[in-house]
C-alpha cells in the first residue's frame, strides 16, 4: 500500500481547514481503514457509518480511545458536506470529517487508500442465487492444482485457499473487501475468486472493484425479505453485467460468463455481447453453437456412484473426463469454474488434465458413508430452487428409499415454506422438518408455515432437534437409502433467538456414523 496520511486524504476529500487545522503530531501516517470500532488501533481511521439499526457515531469515543488518528463521519445533511469538527482527547485535537453519503463513496476511497489492489491481479466475480460458494472453491482449487497462487472471498471464509479466515457476510464491507485484496497482492496472490451477493451490489460493497471476469450462476427465489420482488433481486444481479454505466453496480466487469441453462441468464445472453455461454445440458448444445459466442457445453453426460461422467465440446476444444462431484447443478458449476479460468487464459490442456482431482466442497453435497449405513449427503441448500436440485440430483443415484432432513429459517422470507415442503415431498419417500436457525420467530410457526406445502402433511415427521432428526433417520433408514439433510451445510452453528449455539451436521453425521470429519 502507498503511504498514505491525514493531508492525502483531506486531499481526497477536498476539505478546507482552518490556518490552525491539525495539530502536527496528528498529520501521520493512516495505518488501517476501521468501520467496527472494537477493531480499532494505534493510527486507524475510524470510519462512523450510519447503519440500518445503529449509527456508527455512537463509538467515536471507544475508538478514539483505542487510537484512532481521524474520524470520518457520515451525514444525510448535504449542508455538513465536508465540515470539520474536533474531539478532544488527552489535550489532542482528534479531527472528524463529515461526509455526505459516505457509504455509497466507501468502495472508492477505500480502493484509493488500499492503491487499486484489484487492477494489479485479476478478481473473478461470481454471482446468482445458487453455486456462488462451489464455483469459488473450484476455480481457487483448480488454479491452485495449477501451482497459482489462489485467494477466495465469500460465505465459507476470506483468504488464501485452504487458509480461510471466518466471513460474517458473503460479500464483506467495501473496506474489508479492499483490505483483503491489497494484502492477497503483497503475498503474491495469483487469482481471487469472489462471491459477489446481492445485497453487496445494491449496497456499493463493490463499486470499485475491478473484475477481470464475472459470471452469473442462476436467479431463483431467495432474499425477497431485502428485495421484496423478484424483479427488483433481478435488477441486482443486472447491475454487475449490464453495459450501462449509469446502471453498472461495479467499476468493471470484465469478461462475462453466463449460465444459458437459466431462463435469465438466456435473456441476458441475448442484450450482453461477448459472453461466454455455458450449459451442463446435453440437449442445449445444439443451440448455443449457433449464438456465434464461445460456448462451453456438453454432449453427454453419465452418471454413476462415484461421481458423472463428462463429455465435453467447446469453443476451446473437446475432452472426456470423470468428475468426483455429484449432480447436474455441479456439471453446471463445474463448467462456469471452468469457463471462468478459460477466459483468463488458463490453458485448455492444463485444466482438462487436473480436472479429475477436484475434491466438492465443504457442506456442499458432501458425501458420509460407513458400512451397512444409508449414505449420508450434507447440503446448504436452503432455497426452493437449490432444494429441488440437490434432491433431483441424489435421486438420480438412489437405490433405495430417499429421506431428506430440512427447516426454513426464522426472521426471513416465509413465503418459500410451503414450496420447499412441495420439493421435499415431491422426491422423497421420507421427510422429516426440523429447525434450522430459528432465530426470534416461533418455532412452532415457521413449521405451521412449511405444512401449508404438504399435500400428504401425515407422510411427514417434525423432529425439530436436528441431531435427535438425523439420529432417527439413520436408524430407521436401509443400506440402499440415501438421507439428504438440507440447510445448513458448512455452518457449525444454530440461531435460537439471538444466541448462537455450537452445532453441526457434519459434525453429528460422522459421530453417529463412527466416522472421522
Amino acid at each position: 500500500m502507498a503511504y498514505y496520511n491525514l493531508q492525502r486524504l483531506i486531499d481526497y476529500f477536498n476539505i478546507s481547514l482552518d490556518e490552525d487545522g491539525l495539530d502536527t503530531q496528528n498529520k501521520g501516517h493512516i495505518q488501517h481503514l476501521r468501520i467496527d470500532s472494537r477493531l480499532v488501533e494505534s493510527d486507524d481511521l475510524f470510519i462512523a457509518l450510519k447503519g440500518h439499526t445503529v449509527d456508527g457515531c455512537q463509538f467515536i469515543p471507544q475508538a478514539i480511545e483505542a487510537g484512532a488518528i481521524a474520524v470520518l463521519v457520515e451525514t444525510d445533511n448535504c449542508q455538513q458536506h465536508r465540515q470539520v469538527d474536533y474531539y478532544s482527547f488527552q489535550h489532542r485535537k482528534i479531527p472528524l470529517f463529515y461526509i455526505f453519503e459516505l457509504s455509497k463513496q466507501l468502495s472508492a476511497f477505500a480502493n484509493h487508500f488500499y492503491d487499486y489492489p484489484s487492477e494489479k491481479m485479476p478478481v473473478i466475480g461470481i454471482t446468482g442465487t445458487n453455486g456462488k460458494t462451489t464455483i469459488s472453491h473450484l476455480v481457487a482449487q483448480w488454479a491452485t492444482l495449477l501451482n497459482y497462487k489462489s485467494a477466495m472471498l465469500g460465505t465459507l471464509g476470506n483468504g488464501i485457499y485452504n487458509q480461510l479466515e471466518p466471513s460474517v457476510n458473503t460479500t464483506s464491507s467495501p473496506v474489508e473487501i479492499q483490505s483483503y485484496l491489497a494484502d492477497f497482492y503483497k503475498q503474491n496472490v495469483k487469482l481471487v475468486a469472489m462471491e459477489v451477493s446481492s445485497h453487496g451490489l445494491v449496497q456499493n460493497r463493490v463499486k470499485d472493484i475491478t473484475f477481470a471476469a464475472s459470471l452469473f450462476t442462476n436467479l431463483s427465489r431467495d432474499h425477497l425479505d431485502f428485495h421484496n420482488t423478484m424483479q427488483a433481486y433481478q435488477q441486482a444481479k443486472w447491475s454487475l453485467f449490464t453495459p450501462n454505466k449509469a446502471e453498472s453496480a461495479v467499476k468493471s466487469t470484465g469478461k462475462r460468463i453466463i449460465n444459458f441453462d437459466d431462463h435469465v441468464g438466456q435473456q441476458w445472453i441475448t442484450i450482453l455481447d461477448e459472453v461466454i455461454v455455458v450449459s451442463a445440458k446435453p440437449e442445449n448444445l445444439a443451440e448455443i453453437k449457433t449464438l456465434k459466442q464461445p460456448y462451453v457445453g456438453v454432449s453427454h453426460l453419465t452418471y454413476h456412484d462415484k461421481g458423472v461422467n463428462i463429455s465435453l465440446e467447446s469453443s476451446y476444444g473437446s475432452a472426456q473426463f470423470n468428475s468426483a462431484l455429484y449432480g447436474a447443478f455441479n456439471v453446471s458449476n463445474l463448467l462456469l469454474a471452468f469457463s471462468a479460468l478459460i477466459a483468463l487464459d488458463y490453458s485448455f490442456d492444463d485444466l482438462i488434465k487436473t480436472v479429475e482431482q477436484l475434491l466438492p466442497v465443504c457442506g456442499r453435497m458432501e458425501i458420509f458413508s460407513a458400512p451397512d449405513k444409508a449414505t449420508v449427503v450434507i447440503d446448504y441448500a436452503h432455497t426452493p430452487d437449490a432444494l429441488d436440485k440437490a434432491l433431483a440430483a441424489v435421486k438420480d443415484h438412489c437405490h433405495g428409499a430417499l429421506w431428506v432432513i430440512f427447516g426454513c429459517g426464522g426472521d426471513r422470507d416465509k413465503g418459500k415454506r410451503p414450496l420447499m415442503a412441495k420439493i421435499a415431498e415431491y422426491y422423497s419417500d421420507h421427510v422429516i422438518v426440523a429447525n434450522d436457525n430459528p432465530r426470534t420467530e416461533d418455532q412452532d410457526a415457521i413449521i405451521a408455515d412449511i405444512h401449508q406445502g404438504f399435500i400428504q402433511p401425515d407422510k411427514t415427521v417434525v423432529i425439530k432437534d436436528r441431531q435427535q432428526a438425523i439420529h432417527y433417520a439413520i436408524a430407521h433408514s436401509n443400506t440402499n437409502d440415501i438421507i439428504v439433510v438440507a440447510g445448513k451445510g458448512h455452518e457449525d452453528y444454530q440461531i435460537i433467538g439471538k444466541q448462537k449455539h455450537h452445532y453441526s451436521d457434519r459434525e453429528t453425521v460422522c459421530q453417529i456414523l463412527g466416522i472421522a470429519l
